[in-house]
Order: C-alpha cells, then structure tokens, then sequence
C-alpha cells in the first residue's frame, strides 16, 4: 500500500531511472479522480496499445475514446524506449480484476489464475501502454522492452516494492490478452536484477563550449634605454662653439641644480655655461683644477646629458 506520487516525483523516477521523458500536453491534470479515488497504490499493470504510430497512440491514450474517457493509462512507451506522460491520477486502464490477484501483488507473491472481475484496477495500479499492435506479429524492439524494464522498475523503486508488484493486463482481468508478445515472467526477472541494483545515473550535462580564447595583446615593445650624448672631446667646448649639445647640456646643469644662467641656457657656449659646468663638477667631488668648467669624460658620462 502507498500514496500514489506526486506529478513530479513520477517525473523524477522515471527520469532517474535513465529514461527520456516527455510530458505530453496537461498530463499534470489529466485524470478520471472525479469518478472515483486514486489510491493507496499497490503495483504497476502493463498493456499494449493495439495501435501503431507513436503521436497517434499517444494522443489515444491522452483522449481516450467514445466509449472509454482517457486517460487511458499514466505513460505511453514508444518504440524507442521514449515514454510520454499523459496522465497523473486515476486512469481508465485496469478495469475490473481479480481480488485475489490483488492480494497477492499486496503480499508480493505468486499470482493465482485471474477467474473474477469484481474490483477496481483503475484505484490500485499505475499504467503504462506500450505501442504495439498485439497481434503476436508486430515486434518488440530491445529499447522498448528496456524502456518498459525500467519505467516498472523506477515505480517499483519509488514506493519500495519488487518485481511481483508489476503484472501484465492478461493476469488482471479475465479475458485480457496483453501484452501480447513476451512473458511477464520473464519482465519480472528483468525488473528484479535492475532492483538489485542503483538506478542508472544520471546524463553527464555535455561539456560546455570554452569561448574562444581572446587573442593575446600584442606585446609591448621593451623600451629603449635613454640615448644619451656621447662625451664629444674636451676640445669641444671652446668658445664660440654653437651646437644644441651645449643647449642639452645647459638644461641638465640647472636640472642638477647647477645653472648659473642669467639668461638661457642656449647653444652657444659661454662663460655661463662654464661657471654651471664647474658647479657640477664640484657637485660630483671634484676640486681645484679638476674643477675647471671644461667637461671630462667621467664628468659627461654622469650628468647623461640627453641625445639631441
């Protein structure tokens, strides 16, 4: 005995099962509960569709017919394995069977020949119609008989139940012939080695697409080292000497601190620009007549007068 799941938790089994799923139309609220109670649950009854076509026998089952109002079971299987929700309550499948097989599904144990009609299947059984034509002809593909495997299974699992919970219409109710084509005996043996076992895990979610990667900036030129003006002789700076060096050199000597410009500095070179070199050469340690005004090398190389 067990509440009937809920729309989601039926979803959910089957889904965790391995099955694919679809939910048909408002297979949520599409039931036959206002003509009679839903439960307590007690097994699962499997059927076939005597029809072909996967849409048509859906929208069969979903709508049902003149003289049977659908839903007409809980799950339709296709084919392919694909099961498609057209119910989620009562449903017109079962009909009324045998109280005795009723029993035995409760108590889980063999089932005695069906030889009455005297109770309500609708109330205790979940559904699934398997499209096939039932004719012993029209056959049964492997991932139909899983599908079928595991949609029992994924029931069964839910509420706690084994193998002898599920039964074939044909054990149900006198006359009944499906489903036509295979054994329930041997779906029971099936459905009980899946029982013993987890469901089947869930798809991997396929990888996500990396974006691609963004193109490198290119890279940054290394700056130059500062080019500076190499020592130009000693000899250079006389005067009257007219050169932009001398100008360079002027705005590093009052850059140091050393200017004694009273105008400039410009590029002729003068006695102000000797006075202002003779500063830096004190600056850098030098005295008497090392610290003349005329540049040396050493001096020159440590003021890093700019290239012009």
């Amino acid at each position: 005995m067990a509440t009937p799941l809920s729309a989601d938790k039926l979803l959910k089994a089957l889904r965790d099962e391995g099955l694919t799923v679809v939910e048909h139309r408002s297979w949520r609220t599409n039931n036959r509960n206002h003509k009679g109670p839903w439960g307590p649950t007690h097994g699962v009854m499997i059927h076939h569709t005597v029809s072909a076509g996967t849409a048509s026998s859906v929208e069969l089952c979903y709508n049902g017919h003149s003289a049977l109002p659908g839903p007409l079971c809980h799950g339709v299987i296709a084919k392919d394995g694909t099961v498609y929700l057209v119910g989620n309550g009562r449903a017109n499948h079962a009909g009324l069977g045998d109280d005795d097989v009723l029993r035995a599904v409760m108590a889980e144990r063999a089932l005695p020949p069906d030889n009455a009609a005297t109770t309500d299947g609708n109330r205790h059984f979940y559904g699934f119609e398997a499209v096939n034509l039932g004719d012993g002809k029209d056959p049964w593909p492997a991932a139909q008989l899983l599908a079928i495997e595991r949609a029992a299974a994924a029931v069964c699992r839910a509420h706690g139940w084994g193998e002898r919970s599920v039964i074939g219409h044909l054990e149900w109710q006198p006359g009944k012939v499906d489903p036509r084509g295979f054994t329930m005996d041997s779906m029971r043996t099936r459905i009980g080695k899946r029982l013993d076992v987890d469901p089947a895990p869930a798809k991997p979610a396929p990888p996500k697409a990396k974006p691609p990667a963004a193109a490198k900036p290119p890279a940054k030129p290394k700056p130059k080292p500062p080019a500076y003006e190499p020592f130009p002789g000693a000899s250079f700076f006389r005067a009257g000497r007219n050169s932009p060096v001398v100008t360079a050199m002027g705005k590093r000597l009052v850059a140091e601190g050393c200017g004694r410009y009273a105008v400039g500095p410009g590029p002729r070179w003068s006695q102000a620009d000797r006075n202002s070199y003779a500063a830096w050469q004190r600056k850098c340690g030098y005295t008497g007549a090392a610290a003349d005004g005329i540049p040396g090398p050493d001096s020159w190389k440590r003021l890093k007068v700019p290239n012009v």
